[in-house]
């Protein structure tokens, strides 16, 4: 049964509805509905911590999806299932993945530097300085470039930045 026909709250049920109208009268080609149809189905089996199905309706999205900034969304989602299985390399490759087709998401960035950043701390842990300071550095080098696109957030980020020595005055302004 698709995942659209199992949902049982009330907020599911109404996304559902709207998001099928919504590609009912969506000026759009078989196609692209249904990539999103399995990206909707995707987030909601996400969200439900089913990561496995979430991985593959995820993959269907992308073998029908042509548009580049929507697949760049389901490979950020993609990302955030790996990261949140602990599969920091799958992670990071899927968040580059979205990068290079959408240069414009900072919450890739943050992302990747959070995955970083607790490397290097596991590394300062194991008593790693070398490793340490390179995850520190891929943590600074992309914390840098997420708040270069979106200034006003990731505040925990600028302090680090800024207590640890790594970031540089043009960040802050």
């Amino acid at each position: 049964m698709p995942r659209t026909q199992r949902n049982d709250n009330f907020i599911d049920k109404s996304f559902t509805v709207m998001a099928d109208l919504i590609l009912k009268f969506l000026p759009t080609d078989r196609k692209a509905k249904e990539a999103f149809a399995y990206y909707r189905d995707g987030m909601s089996a996400q969200a439900d911590g089913e990561y496995a199905e979430a991985l593959e309706n995820y993959e269907e999205a992308l073998r029908l999806e042509e548009d580049a900034i929507d697949r760049s969304y389901i490979l950020y989602n993609v990302a955030l299932v790996h990261a949140s299985n602990g599969e920091h390399d799958k992670a990071i490759e899927s968040y580059s993945m979205a990068l290079d087709l959408n240069a414009k998401m900072p919450q890739c960035l943050n992302n990747m530097a959070v995955i970083h950043h607790h490397l290097g701390s596991l590394a300062e842990q194991r008593g790693d300085a070398d490793e340490r300071d390179r995850c520190f550095d891929l943590a600074a080098d992309c914390w840098t470039k997420a708040i270069r696109l979106a200034p006003n957030n990731y505040l925990e980020a600028q302090n680090w930045l800024k207590s640890s020595g790594r970031g540089s005055a043009d960040v802050y302004f």
